[in-house]
């Protein structure tokens, strides 16, 4: 694909022109006859193909950040790239990296009671970072939960999971300087609390499930805290960010800086000029970069001590980082705890990172719906309308909200958009759920059928994004399940999200792919078929522009009939999306020596060339003018600015199509009206206005050039308030001058 800046906005494609040189109106794709033979209604209305320019833009602007660049191939799903899924890999609680396991834990205590070992809270104690948000000049977070558990006795610590809570809590107790500390049944039932603390020690209370025990309510509490003093005990409850408790005094925790808790545990485990200069390294600061939990850390800080001492490579570091992350995947969809809803928005944060948070909600109660039915198909389906909070969510994916513009066809809109912390989730999170949870596949591709049929670009881009990634991990399935059924469609925007997906996949190392899209152009297949590989060129022939030119061409021949019309047009419109793309001048040099061949071949490279001329680089506005300037007076422009020989070459080339497209019948009222909207643009745009400047002398050679470009620049409407068009004036002395002999 182009490497055109992905913010670009739609423009205007220039229809080619029929038989008479009037342009001529693209054939509308017919619908699926209702059988019946009366009306149809409004909906039934045949559907209108969305041009190749502005399907492109809409791909450009709405694909994910996963799709391009190393994110997309974002190696295996293992430790070490092995081409398997999570399921079959080792990870039940542990990340391996060569021959070393190291424990991350699952974030909750232990069922039964117990005494915690002294050199477990020693341990944790020394490599315990002291920084913590909310540090003041006065003290920090911690010396104050210390003072506030010593006077109260009984301290309830809120905080998202894994996100150092339990060993905040342990830490809490002993610089509180208790002699022993004992956990907690997590499961004890509120009312019994009070006859658990009945020695003079700390106590440790594992998250709370109001589920199974009941809320722990203010009574309770009081009667803990009485417990407490009587026995000289000291309690910490540890809850999610969100405790149901009532009327009672919560210690927010927020998880410390993951810099300074590596540099505590390095510190703890080397020394401090090792632990400085091990912060410093590459392959430490891409760990960091990714938002890691204190347990990543702290199972991270052995590796890196490890690799100090010699026993672990270079390679073991980076290995580490990407396991942590296919890691959490697997922890969420295996966790039993864990809502079907909160999965279900799991995946939709996947398919929408970095897109509104709404529409990702909206989505993803969707999904949780399909899912329902594989769950319980006797079952209505059931989403509940209020009960979890933005925060609450977003904090359970390990993500962030953040305010940023959506470019929407009204121009760009304030959205608070939803983004994992950690760029490398969404592709894993797509691939585990298609290849490693095949029982949510019927319910995934359902909805990725309903999201290609939402009226919405972005949503319909994100659906091919979803569909490319799977398709790039199972071909044969993701092809038959999906692919192929847009592919095959009678209806135009579900082939459009048919070429997206192939090109997307193919950018995503999908094996195949120009073989697909070569069978498909084939004379026997169905039109529908011939016609997604006609657009997916568009953006797969950028590689072989060459190969990609002949077979559009060869698509755009046969025998005169409504769908040939419509593969002609098509492929003109492909070839025009090339001819702008970054190989331009081979696409170019071949459109040139098709204008001076037969009939046939030469009506096909003017028709892509007024095609590329239609085309605006930008949203109406953006170069001052209310048209967007045209992408291909622009190129022209700039090769004018430049001028080098690679330049001077494009400006004749281009200069010579324009001639031939002027001089031919068949499209010279087309060329006509192109130049017109040229014009007019220059009238808003100083840059357009020296670009045509330098453009129009080049166009004429004899003196029906010079009358027939004469004529137009003189016949410019005048503008909306009836004022005449001065640029047209001043370019029209750039005329005035015999013509070029």
């Amino acid at each position: 694909m182009s490497s055109t800046d992905p913010e670009e906005a739609a423009g205007r494609a220039a229809p080619p022109a029929s038989e008479d040189g009037e342009p001529e109106q693209r054939p509308e794709n017919t619908a699926p006859d209702d059988g019946d033979g009366g009306e149809r209604s409004a909906a039934d209305e045949p559907e209108q193909a969305q041009s190749a320019w502005r399907a492109r833009q809409d791909l450009l602007r709405h694909r994910p950040s996963f799709t391009f660049g190393q994110s997309a191939r974002f190696d295996g799903d293992v430790v070490g790239g092995d081409q398997h899924t999570l399921t079959g890999g080792r990870v039940e609680g542990d990340v391996i990296v060569g021959q070393t396991v190291y424990q991350l834990g699952t974030g909750r205590t232990g069922a039964a009671s117990g005494e915690i070992p002294a050199d477990t809270l020693d341990e944790l104690a020394a490599c315990f970072s002291d920084v913590q948000p909310g540090d003041t000049a006065d003290g920090g977070v911690l010396d104050r939960l210390v003072e506030r558990l010593r006077s109260e006795r009984l301290l309830v610590l809120a905080g998202p999971r894994h996100s150092g809570r339990r060993s905040a809590a342990l830490v809490l107790l002993h610089r509180l300087g208790v002699e022993t500390v004992r956990a907690l049944d997590r499961d004890t039932p509120p009312g019994e609390l009070a006859a658990r603390l009945d020695a003079s020690c700390g106590y440790l209370l594992g998250e709370l499930d109001h589920q199974r025990t009941g809320e722990l309510r203010e009574a309770q509490l009081m009667a803990a805290r009485e417990a407490l003093v009587e026995h000289d005990g000291h309690l910490v409850v540890i809850t999610g960010p969100e405790p149901r408790l009532e009327h009672v005094t919560i210690a927010r925790w927020y998880p410390p800086p993951a810099r300074h808790v590596l540099h505590a545990h390095l510190r703890h485990l080397t020394d401090e000029t090792a632990a400085g200069r091990l912060v410093r390294h590459p392959a430490v600061e891409a760990f960091l970069h990714h938002a890691p939990q204190p347990r990543e850390v702290a199972a991270f800080a052995e590796l890196a001590a490890r690799h100090v001492r010699g026993e672990e490579g270079e390679e073991a570091l980076a290995d580490f980082s990407r396991a942590t992350v296919e890691r959490q995947v697997q922890e969420w969809f295996d966790d039993p705890e864990l809502h079907l809803r909160d999965k279900a928005f799991l995946v939709a944060l996947a398919v929408f990172d970095e897109a509104p948070y709404a529409l990702t909600a909206e989505l993803g109660d969707l999904l949780y719906a399909l899912l329902q039915r594989t769950e319980d198909p006797l079952e209505p389906p059931r989403v509940p309308v209020f009960g979890t909070s933005v925060g609450s969510r977003v904090k359970l994916a390990r993500a962030r909200t953040y305010t940023a513009e959506e470019p929407t066809e009204w121009g760009p809109v304030p959205q608070l958009n939803a983004a994992f912390e950690d760029r490398r989730a969404a592709l894993v999170l797509l691939r585990e759920v298609w290849t490693g949870h095949p029982s949510a596949r019927p319910g995934l591709i359902g909805w990725l059928r309903e999201l290609a049929d939402d009226g919405r670009p972005l949503v319909r881009t994100r659906a091919a994004a979803a569909a490319a990634v799977l398709t790039a991990r199972d071909l044969p399935s993701a092809m038959a399940l999906l692919v192929h059924d847009w592919a095959t469609s009678p209806r135009p925007h579900r082939r459009i999200v048919a070429v997206n997906t192939l090109a997307l996949a193919h950018a995503m190392g999908a094996p195949g792919v120009p073989r697909i899209v070569r069978s498909w152009c084939g004379a026997d297949e169905p039109f529908p078929l011939r016609w997604t590989a006609v657009r997916a060129y568009a953006l797969l022939g950028e590689e072989r522009p060459t190969e990609a030119l002949r077979a559009l061409r060869d698509a755009a021949a046969g025998e005169d009939s409504h769908d040939q019309r419509e593969l002609l047009a098509e492929a003109a419109e492909s070839a025009a999306l090339l001819l702008l793309s970054d190989a331009r001048a081979p696409v170019l040099a071949q459109l040139l020596d098709a204008v001076t061949g037969e009939r046939s071949a030469r009506d096909f490279a003017l028709r892509a060339f007024l095609a590329a001329a239609g085309w605006s680089d930008g949203e109406p506005g953006d170069t001052g003018s209310p048209h967007g300037r045209p992408e291909l007076l622009d190129r022209y422009g700039q090769a004018a600015a430049r001028d080098s020989a690679a330049d001077a070459e494009e400006r004749h080339g281009i200069a010579v199509m324009w001639r031939a497209a002027l001089r031919d019948h068949r499209h010279t009222r087309a060329a006509l009206a192109i130049l017109g909207d040229w014009l007019r643009v220059a009238e808003d745009d100083p840059t357009a206005e020296w670009a045509l400047a330098a453009l129009l002398p080049a166009l004429v050679e004899d003196a029906t050039d010079h009358a027939r470009l004469t004529h137009r620049l003189r016949t410019v409407p005048p503008d909306e308030d009836g004022r005449p068009r001065q640029a047209a004036a001043r370019l029209l002395a750039h005329l005035s001058f015999a013509p070029a002999r």
